[in-house]
């Protein structure tokens, strides 16, 4: 696989996009774009909220970047739409991304493949009621986690330490999405793994560790503070972050993912058994981002990091652009 940028030939990176994180892709496209370039990649800025996907074929695009995050960008849809077009893409296929951006799917995969993550209900938008509450609070107890089931980067989540609290967080997160995750709270260390690859290929990279203000890693911390510690090493005892690495390659794998991605777990601290929340497949590129702070603790610059991913990028069958009429 050739790594030069004559090789790559007219690269799309797409940023900006329909979702809630519009603002954060942005960050990621723009650094993306910018390291690219710095290795001569031709390589120009493509936002599919103001611009038609079909203009990627017209104007010779060979291949895209993807840094999108959200929805309509990390959900299967832009990576369906690369697909009919044939224009090869970094990152996962249209099953893998589409499972991957709801939490439900992910967990009712993981949970069929002896996954460790935290137990849930699932609710509806129109039915968060009282008989809805009071089942959530029997199954899980307090505290709790309420999120939105398709969005990212800590949008419309809330704890829940008193019920009193839980109607509110229930209208924040149907505010986001018409399905609402409830999921048993887990007190312990957080920490988030990136991997690379795919099937048997896949491999994981350090574990990051996050220490957050007051405990609180919310969109805020993750992106406009530098208050938030991220420690790699993680200073984790060597047996538990390879324990955690194993898990995250094989959440990564039974999902299907390929390319990269970034899993989110926490550790609970009584019995420090770790627990899979989420998987990233379009994880950020930011200044803050944990994907090329992990690859650089393992040797891998952020450019190179860009030029690894754009090179392994693909379509879910195997053509190339050339292949494609």
């Amino acid at each position: 696989m050739s790594n030069s940028p004559a090789h790559f030939g007219k690269v799309a990176v797409l940023m900006g996009g329909k979702s809630a994180e519009r603002e954060v892709s942005f960050m990621s496209g723009n650094g993306v774009l910018a390291a690219l370039r710095s290795r001569g990649v031709d390589a120009h800025a493509f936002d599919p909220a103001e611009r038609d996907m079909s203009e990627l074929k017209k104007e010779g695009f060979q291949r895209c970047f993807i840094a999108l995050h959200g929805r309509f960008g990390e959900d299967g849809t832009v990576q369906g739409a690369l697909e009919l077009l044939g224009i090869p893409y970094t990152g996962s296929g249209v099953m893998a991304s589409s499972i991957a951006i709801d939490k439900t799917m992910t967990k009712r995969v993981w949970l069929a493949e002896n996954v460790p993550t935290p137990r849930y209900v699932l609710l509806q938008k129109n039915n968060l009621g009282q008989q809805a509450q009071a089942h959530v609070l029997q199954t899980l107890g307090l505290p709790l986690i309420v999120k939105p089931a398709r969005e990212g980067s800590s949008i419309g989540v809330a704890k829940v330490t008193q019920a009193s609290d839980l109607p509110q967080a229930l209208q924040a997160a149907a505010a986001c999405d018409t399905d609402v995750l409830c999921e048993q709270f887990i007190a312990g260390d957080e920490v988030t793994c990136p991997v690379l690859g795919e099937g048997d290929t896949a491999h994981a990279l350090p574990v990051i560790r996050i220490v957050a203000p007051a405990g609180n890693y919310d969109y805020q911390n993750k992106y406009f503070t530098d208050d938030t510690q991220y420690l790699v090493p993680s200073g984790l005892p060597e047996a538990e972050e390879k324990a955690i690495q194993a898990h995250v390659v094989k959440a990564y794998q039974v999902l299907g993912c390929k390319g990269w991605g970034r899993v989110d777990v926490m550790i609970d601290a009584q019995t420090r058994k770790p627990y899979l929340l989420e998987i990233n497949t379009s994880p950020g590129m930011t200044g803050h981002s944990l994907v090329p702070m992990s690859a650089k603790a393992a040797g891998m610059d952020y450019e190179s990091l860009c030029m690894h991913l754009l090179a392994n990028a693909s379509l879910e069958h195997g053509a190339s652009n050339k292949d494609v009429a």
